[in-house]
C-alpha cells in the first residue's frame, strides 16, 4: 500500500537533512509542501526533481485531497514544512489525519526541530515542557495565554517572531521574572546566538544588540531554584 511521508527538513543549516529524508524525497511522486519555492530551494539543492503541490492552512482540505488522490494511485508522497519537523505549528497534522483516515500509513522520517533544537542546549531541568508554538500576534490574548501557561507546573516553548519577542520577555517579566528563560535565535544559521538568564535580562540583551531579527524560539522554566 501507498504511503505518506512526513519528512523532517533543516530549520537553517541544509547539512542537517538526514541521507534517509534525501532518498525518500528522490523517490516519493508527490511533494506536498508550504511554500513550493522554499521548498523547491531545498529539492535543487538535493538535485531532487518531483512533482510539488502547495498544502497551507488556506488550501489545506483541498490539497490534502490531491494527496489522497496519489496515493490511491498506489503512487508514495510526502510532506515537508517550510523548516523542521511537520506538524508542529503548521497544517501538516491535518492532512495526516485525512491521509489515515483514508486508510493509508502516514510514515515519520525524523530530524531537526527548532523545539528540541532549543531544549537540547536550553539546560532544561523541568520534568514536563509544554510545546505551544505560535502565540497569538493579539496582545491581549498572547499576554492570557503566557499567565496561563506560567501558572502551570510544566516549562514550554514558543516560537516568536522579531517583531514581537521583546513584548513577549516583557510579559513574562510581569508574571515572574525569576523564572530561567533560554532564547534560540537563527539556530543552525550563520547568526546562530543564544540568550539565558532571567526574561529582564535577555530582553536587555537583545535590546542592546540592535533591532531584533531573525526566528525565535523561547523556553521557560518552571523550575526556580529554592521554590517549592
Amino acid at each position: 500500500m501507498s504511503r505518506l511521508y512526513v519528512v523532517a527538513t533543516p530549520i537553517g543549516n541544509l547539512g542537517d537533512i538526514t541521507f534517509r529524508a534525501v532518498e525518500t524525497l528522490k523517490a516519493v511522486s508527490l511533494v506536498a509542501c508550504e511554500d513550493t519555492r522554499r521548498t523547491l530551494k531545498l529539492l535543487t539543492h538535493f538535485d531532487i526533481r518531483v512533482r510539488m503541490i502547495s498544502l497551507r492552512s488556506a488550501n489545506e482540505k483541498a490539497a490534502a485531497c490531491k494527496v489522497v488522490a496519489v496515493l490511491r494511485e498506489g503512487q508514495d508522497a510526502a510532506y515537508v514544512s517550510d523548516a523542521g519537523t511537520p506538524a508542529l505549528s503548521d497544517p501538516g497534522a491535518a492532512l495526516v489525519r485525512v491521509v489515515t483516515d483514508a486508510g493509508f500509513e502516514a510514515v515519520p522520517i525524523p530530524g531537526v526541530s527548532a523545539f528540541t533544537s532549543l531544549l537540547s542546549v536550553a539546560g532544561a531541568l523541568d520534568k514536563t515542557v509544554v510545546f505551544e508554538g505560535f502565540l497569538s500576534p493579539k496582545a491581549s490574548r498572547r499576554k492570557r495565554r503566557v499567565g496561563e501557561l506560567m501558572a502551570g507546573n510544566a516549562g514550554f516553548v514558543v516560537y516568536e517572531s522579531p517583531f514581537r519577542i521583546i513584548k513577549l520577555l516583557e510579559d513574562i517579566a510581569d508574571f515572574d521574572n525569576a523564572r530561567y528563560v533560554c532564547v534560540g535565535r537563527e539556530m543552525t544559521k550563520l547568526h546562530e546566538e543564544f540568550v539565558r538568564g532571567d526574561a529582564e535580562t535577555v530582553r536587555r540583551t537583545l535590546v542592546q544588540a540592535g533591532e531584533p531579527r531573525g526566528e525565535f524560539a523561547v523556553y521557560v522554566s518552571a523550575f526556580v531554584p529554592g521554590k517549592a
